[in-house]
């Protein structure tokens, strides 16, 4: 199983991971996104990750 993470220091807070795959990611009050659950069956978080502009989703 994939871990996926964000690096908060760097999320920009988009929300282009959380329209991709709102099963996994929420951006939070805090403006940057937070993971929700560390696997999906509908979507390939690898190519979730690199949608993010700043490369904050790590997929490993």
């Amino acid at each position: 199983m994939s871990k996926v993470t964000v690096d908060a220091a760097t999320c920009v807070g988009c929300g282009l991971c959380e329209q991709s795959c709102p099963e996994v990611f929420k951006i939070e009050g805090d403006g940057i996104a937070h993971v929700k659950a560390q696997n999906c069956p509908t979507h390939n978080l690898a190519e979730i990750a690199e949608l993010c502009p700043v490369n904050a989703i790590k997929v490993s």
